[in-house]
């Protein structure tokens, strides 16, 4: 069991999940995961005694090792899918792409809450993999631009970022390296959402002002031409025409 995310990358922000990634040796059968499920629901989730949104990742140890691409995750919990954990039963195997940006996390922080070392039971993430996985998340993200605004334009910064270096980084060193690379035109929706990493809630996010949310879509469609520009002409046309 390891810890990633911002708790291993800097530090958590006010509305940070804790991330844990779990390697087991088999597949979790249905009285495991409803089992699982059961303790996480209670316990994860925003509250005024300080809790926080656990994120919590369990991964069959056959089938990351050796690497392949693309991941499969044989359980996925976060808050975002309560809803459809409470309709529809416990989390199923998932091929999950993100999985080649939480590794590389795991492998360089070295978190450990119980287990050997990461990289005794993990392989290097291969840098074209690291950018291939990054790249696929695009458009589930753009599909939640305007509901969860502040998350997609930080992980499209990191998505920019790991194009561009190769290198995994927090939301927050990732959304300080694009400010400095966008035209000033560009930054004031990435300056707004970076000052709501690191201030706020999603609870105390107050409503965008209409001149930057007025700005988001254009900020995507340009952040995504970088992406395509150091992605080596990836073509990003049709992903650009979501935002």
């Amino acid at each position: 069991m390891y810890l990633h995310g911002s708790a291993a990358l800097g530090g958590l922000r006010p509305a940070s999940d804790i991330d844990v990634l779990v390697i087991t040796s088999r597949s979790l059968n249905e009285v495991e995961r409803r089992a699982v499920v059961a303790g996480l629901l209670p316990l994860s989730g925003p509250g005024a005694d300080g809790r926080r949104s656990v994120e919590l990742t369990i991964l069959v140890h056959s089938q990351v090792r050796p690497w392949r691409y693309p991941p499969q995750a044989d359980f996925l919990y976060g808050d975002w899918l309560r809803a459809e954990i409470e309709t529809s039963g416990p989390p199923r195997p998932k091929f999950m792409p993100n999985l080649a940006i939480e590794i590389p996390q795991v492998l360089a922080s070295r978190n450990i809450v119980s287990g050997p070392a990461p990289e005794v039971l993990l392989d290097p993430v291969p840098v074209s993999d690291r950018v291939r996985g990054s790249l696929d998340a695009i458009p589930s993200l753009l599909s939640d631009l305007h509901e969860d605004t502040r998350n997609v334009v930080l992980t499209m910064a990191r998505i920019w970022a790991t194009t561009a270096t190769g290198h995994v980084m927090s939301k927050e060193s990732a959304a300080t390296w694009a400010l400095t690379r966008l035209p000033p035109r560009d930054r004031p929706v990435l300056k707004h959402a970076l000052h709501l990493y690191l201030t706020s809630t999603y609870a105390e996010e107050a409503p965008w002002a209409e001149h930057l949310r007025s700005q988001v879509d254009g900020h995507i469609r340009a952040v995504l031409r970088e992406i395509e520009r150091t992605a080596g002409g990836t073509p990003l046309s049709t992903l650009s025409s979501c935002a």
